[in-house]
């Protein structure tokens, strides 16, 4: 049934009496049928011949004297049957065979065929990365003009070539770094020839040029991808291949436009640099971030909405990453300046910033010199940060860019990793938080965005309370006792409530800390 099925897909594409609908749907359902072939288990026999020639005929139908109609089809066929033709890509002629027809298709009139085609090499180099040397050099200067001069689709498919290329390269690096660890040789066929970094000197440029192709009217908040997106993404993936190597090219391009009057060049300097702050060593990125904490600071009041927010995720990347390289001298100023963005900034900005202040305050996690001495350099700064993520939390635009679950979890890693001199400060915050639960249960619930909006809230000051609870002693918890496991209790009474998880830890906490004394509450959780 098979050979007679595909027999009969095959004759509707390379025959001159069916209309070109028939021959698309066909190319279409030939593409799928091998997609499917690849990946079931106990997979009908199909011989080898009849492979041979479903590839013949995909191909046959990409070639340039083709309408583009099919050749689309055919393209996207070829793509979804590349895992299942695994034997006529090992073999040298039709591999070039396959590979120039593809080549030629990016040239194709049809911005949809020329797409389709670069997905086909994205798709090629990820199961096929052993086979692209006698190809590089082509699709090098193919990819190249298509980012610099083709139309935004089909230069995102250029950029995924080689985000996909950055993808198989960081896998072979850490698969060759096993091996040597381990004294064995790395497995024929899976050696990295580094085709990233041979390609940085020129690589790098184009992509800081895709960063300065910024849309204003993006909505970030939506699944937007755009062409500065697509290259900071890919910015940060060739960082993690090549490390070190990426910062003496790229270094350049931030120095030089970071303060420029152009606020494109300003942002696209801003998250170039943000872009490869993983992957280089803190010894050779170290004195760049040191340097950068005075200028993003200042960034961090750009008149222009996109480097503000650009900035904050750039700080919040440090804080997460090189924390010991930022200058202590500026702590206070970086403090306050994060702090002063969280109410008077749009959404993105005051997320990015409780974005900075949480990974801020998660670098003192394990702080063994806090317990010693009983404080730490945060504590001087808890009572006015935790008030205004709280206050940040009641902001009528808090559901935008992940506003408030963003403060919110800032203000929990901040009571995590606070000092014993901030007791007093968490007992005041432990009512509030207990009144805030008990309060949200009056919100109105009209439609199912109000109740996962309401169930959200609960599961955050859930969690609040399980926070605090961990950082106090019995005595401590027991007078709120009753109030929180009351609160706690609706919550797990309310059926179906995404929030029951965090409930659940909160009320293991209240057990833990009080030991026998909870057993009264054991009843009313049967």
């Amino acid at each position: 049934e098979w050979q007679e099925f595909l027999a009969t897909l095959m004759e509707n594409v390379t025959s001159n009496d069916q209309p070109d609908g028939v021959k698309i749907s066909s190319l279409e359902c030939l593409g799928f049928t091998c997609e499917r072939l690849a990946v079931i288990d106990n997979a009908p026999d199909i011989a080898p011949d009849t492979t041979d020639r479903m590839l013949t005929t995909i191909v046959d139908g990409i070639r340039n004297d083709r309408p583009d109609a099919i050749r689309f089809a055919a393209a996207t066929a070829l793509r979804n049957s590349l895992l299942f033709t695994r034997k006529n890509m090992e073999n040298e002629n039709e591999r070039n065979m396959i590979m120039q027809t593809i080549c030629e298709a990016t040239q194709s009139a049809d911005s949809r065929v020329r797409g389709a085609a670069y997905e086909c090499i994205s798709q090629i180099t990820f199961q096929y990365y052993d086979k692209l040397q006698p190809y590089m050099q082509t699709l090098f200067q193919l990819t190249f003009n298509t980012i610099k001069n083709d139309e935004e689709s089909v230069a995102l498919q250029a950029i995924e070539f080689w985000s996909t290329l950055c993808d198989e390269e960081m896998e072979l690096i850490d698969e060759a770094a096993e091996c040597a660890e381990r004294g064995i040789p790395v497995e024929s066929g899976r050696e990295c020839v580094r085709y990233v970094a041979a390609a940085l000197e020129h690589l790098v440029p184009l992509l800081t040029e895709t960063l300065t192709k910024q849309d204003e009217d993006a909505d970030v908040d939506e699944d937007t991808w755009n062409l500065s997106m697509a290259g900071a993404t890919c910015l940060s993936l060739v960082a993690n291949t090549v490390e070190d190597l990426v910062v003496p090219v790229i270094m350049p391009f931030v120095q030089s436009n970071i303060q420029s009057d152009n606020w494109r060049l300003r942002e696209a300097a801003i998250m170039a640099f943000s872009s490869v702050l993983e992957g280089p060593s803190m010894e050779i990125i170290g004195p760049y971030v040191n340097q950068s904490i005075p200028v993003l600071l200042n960034a961090l009041s750009d008149p222009h909405v996109l480097v503000k927010d650009t900035t904050a995720w750039a700080i919040g990347r440090i804080c997460e990453l090189h924390v010991r390289a930022i200058p202590e001298e500026t702590f206070p100023q970086l403090v306050n300046v994060l702090m002063s963005k969280l109410l008077s900034e749009t959404p993105r900005v005051s997320s990015q910033a409780s974005f900075a202040l949480h990974n801020l305050a998660a670098a003192f996690a394990g702080d063994e010199a806090a317990a010693a001495s009983g404080t730490n350099a945060l504590s001087a700064y808890m009572p006015a940060l935790l008030q205004t993520l709280l206050q940040v939390t009641d902001r009528k635009d808090a559901d935008e860019s992940n506003l408030r679950v963003a403060a919110f979890e800032a203000v929990s890693v901040l009571i995590q990793n606070s000092a014993p001199d901030c007791k007093p400060l968490l007992l005041q915050l432990l009512p509030v938080i207990i009144g805030r639960l008990s309060q949200s249960f009056s919100l109105p619930v009209l439609t199912n965005e109000d109740r996962e909006q309401k169930e959200g809230l609960q599961g955050l000051l859930c969690g609040l309370i399980q926070v605090i609870t961990l950082k106090v002693t019995k005595e401590d918890i027991m007078p709120h006792a009753d109030s929180i496991m009351t609160n706690l209790l609706q919550v797990l009474q309310t059926k179906n409530a995404t929030c029951h998880e965090e409930a659940f830890s909160a009320t293991s906490a209240i057990a833990d800390q009080m030991e026998a004394d909870f057993e009264k509450y054991l009843l009313a959780l049967q």
